[in-house]
This record gives C-alpha cells, structure tokens and sequence, in this order.
C-alpha cells in the first residue's frame, strides 16, 4: 500500500494545477486518472485552441444554488494569475471576442505547462492513468483508494472528477457517487451549454440547418446577445448554448431577430418605401433562408403600404420576441458542463473542503458551480484548485 500527503481522483484542469500547486508547497501528490492519458477536455476546448480564461470573470458569471460561494476562490486566483502563468511558459495567447483567451498555437501547451509545474518541486506529483478506482474508504484520517493496481493512502482526498458531459471523453457522474458515499448533499445536475431541440410545428425551423444569424436570447429574466445556428435538431451557437444553462425544460425560449431595431422601424420602412415586401426588408438584415421563413410564417405578403400600421407593430413584436418551445436538449452527450453537483452548502468556499468530512475535498466541475460559455469554467477550475492546494 503506497501512502501519499494527497491524493486527486481525476487528471482534468482542476485536477492538475491543485496537483502543481500542492507539490510545489512540498506535498507528496497522487494523480489518479481514469482515462489514458491526463487533460482529454482541455485538448478538445476552444476549437483545440484551449479558451483557457476569460479576462471577465466575476461571480455574476457563474450559476450555483450559492451564487455568492464562487466569491472567494475567484477573487484570490483571478484571471491575471492564471494568464501569468501562461506568460511564464511562454506561450503566446490572444484575445477573441468578449474576452475570451485563447492559445495561439495548441491546447496542448496548455497540458505541457500543467505537467511542468507539477514536476518543478519540491514535493513529487505522480500521476496515474488508466486507474479504474473500485473502492474509497475513510477510517481515522486516513482515506484509502483501491484500483485494480493497488491501493493508496492519505490524509487527504481531492474529488476532482468533473461531470457527465461530454461521456465519449470518459466523463462519469463518478464525483456525486463518491460524495454522495460520504454524506455530502448532490444538487440535481443538468446539460449546460447544450444545443437544444425543436419538434412539433417548430420542426419547419430545423429546415434551415446550417443557417447562422446573430440575435438575442432571453428565458426567464435573463438574456444573451451572440450567434444562433439553426441545426437538423434544433437550435446551436453560442447565444443558445449560453441560455441553456438558464432554460427550463417546458419553458419558452424567447428570440430576437432583430435586437438593434428601433421601436417603429417597420412602420417607418412602409413610409420611406411603400412598395417594398415584409420579405425584402427582412433579407436585408438576416440570411435569406431565414427571412423567408419568418416572412411566411408573419403571413404579410404584398407591398407594406397595403398594410394598417398595427399588423406591422403586431410583426414587429413577433419579431422581437418570437418564443420557441424546445421539447429537450441534446444531453449530457453534447453539453460542454454540468449545472448542479456536490452541493456548496457544505464546502468551505475559502478552501473546498468538506464541513462533514475533514481532509475531503471538492474541485472544478463536480462542483455545484457552472460559468458561462467562454472561458469561465477553465478559470472556475483554476480558481477552486488554488483554493484547495493552499489549503492542503
């Protein structure tokens, strides 16, 4: 039986930088990783291009049952930390759209630079891949993980196993068993950032497959403004993915198609050009494709002259706030997180750790904390990692 100071159950990004972290405060670190090779979601991120932050990152971005639990860890390893980091590496990066950072070349730097740091010292980080754990006990306070290679002692345990999504790379509920086996409450998870699906009269829309326009997103009280693409399903882009996290299945899903129209712009396109068709007009804002399909389902056919200034006001509104009815989302198999997880109520928010079980903690993804689409959930990672490591 190998005894270690920590032991981490999962090689994702929250996994590996606690890991760094804690062996470069001198602990002897454990790495147990069920697939076969360490960092599988941050080689397929970001387009391979890894979108490893977001220069935006605050609490307001992040949704938790606990919306104020984020606060701590990422005010005290904020984006400018992990982006020094990168810089010490030498890895070059850039800056898309609404912060978002990406690597200029590959996201595999971005696992060289984790596996560096946890070789750089003083205490020694070993990792292992292909460890199916069968068993983890606590007796004292010690916990014990068996794999079909041996078992492994420590003081303390790190649950950084993340979440369903995306099961093709591997990914398990894994995280709410074992936190479940320790007494600690699971908030019910959910596919986050997923395409979501049309059936019924809707299903005319899944015609236009391929088509993208950038509208505004709105279920309940919140909303986006980014690209949506229509697909063979239902609905995609990143506007959508963005508003599924806040989307409840049986809930409307409203859509603006025309998000900087001013109030009138209709009845003031019958006065400037009277002869003009609703379907003209809309192709000059929207693909084509598109604009037929929500000219024919208006229904205004013939010259906007020929119509009373309230059918196009009615249009308008329709317009500016077409519902949609998805009937599901693509699932855990498309979504790129998980709402919900091992519940905050009972982690310290300042180190991870379990109130119920000292020495047992919870980072990343098998949190219940989920950011937006763009970076945020990296920096969620990085941000509760420090927060544990420091603590360990």
């Amino acid at each position: 039986m190998s005894t270690y100071d920590v032991i981490i159950l999962g090689g994702g990004a929250a996994g590996l930088l606690c890991a760094a972290m804690a062996g470069q405060r001198g602990r002897n670190v454990l790495v147990l990783e069920r697939s076969e090779k360490v960092g599988k979601k941050i080689l397929i991120s970001g387009g391979g291009r890894c979108n490893f932050t977001n220069v935006n990152a605050s609490a307001a971005n992040y949704i938790s049952a606990n919306p104020h639990f984020c606060k701590s860890a990422l005010s005290r390893y904020r984006p400018r930390d992990f982006i020094d980091l990168v810089d010490r590496h030498g890895i070059a990066w850039h800056e898309k759209t609404l912060g978002q950072l990406f690597c200029d070349g590959s996201a595999r730097q971005i696992v060289d630079m984790l596996l560096a740091e946890c070789a750089a010292g003083p205490g020694e980080v070993t990792i292992r891949c292909n460890e199916e754990i069968s068993d983890v006990t606590h007796a004292g306070d010690q916990f014990t993980v068996r794999t079909q290679y041996g078992s492994f002692t420590a003081p303390a345990l790190v649950i950084a196993t993340g979440g369903p999504s995306i099961p093709a790379m591997g990914a398990t509920g894994f995280a709410y068993d074992l936190a479940r086996q320790f007494g600690l409450k699971v908030v019910e998870p959910r596919p986050a950032l997923v395409p979501l699906t049309l059936g019924g009269d809707e299903v005319l829309f899944r015609e236009l497959s391929g088509v993208a326009a950038p509208v505004e997103a709105k279920a309940g009280k919140t909303s986006f403004r980014e690209a949506a693409l229509f697909t063979h399903k239902g609905l995609s882009g990143p506007v959508i993915l963005q508003i599924s996290s806040y989307w409840k299945p049986g809930d409307p899903l409203a859509i603006n198609f025309l998000p900087d129209a001013t109030a009138g712009w209709l009845v003031d396109a019958k006065r400037e050009r009277p002869s003009a068709t609703l379907r003209a007009i809309l192709r000059e804002h929207l693909p084509a494709r598109l604009a037929d399909v929500l000219a024919d389902q208006l229904g205004l056919e013939g010259d906007l002259g020929n119509k009373t200034d309230k059918a196009l006001h009615a249009a308008e509104a329709r317009l500016a706030r077409w519902e949609f009815h998805p009937n599901g989302s693509e699932g855990f198999a498309k979504a790129e997180v998980t709402t919900g997880g091992i519940s905050t109520a009972e982690l310290s928010s300042k180190t991870m750790e379990s109130s119920k079980v000292p020495g047992l903690y919870a980072i990343g993804e098998a949190v219940d904390v989920t950011g937006w689409l763009g970076g945020y959930n990296f920096q969620w990672a990085w941000s509760s990692a420090f927060a544990a490591a420091q603590a360990l």
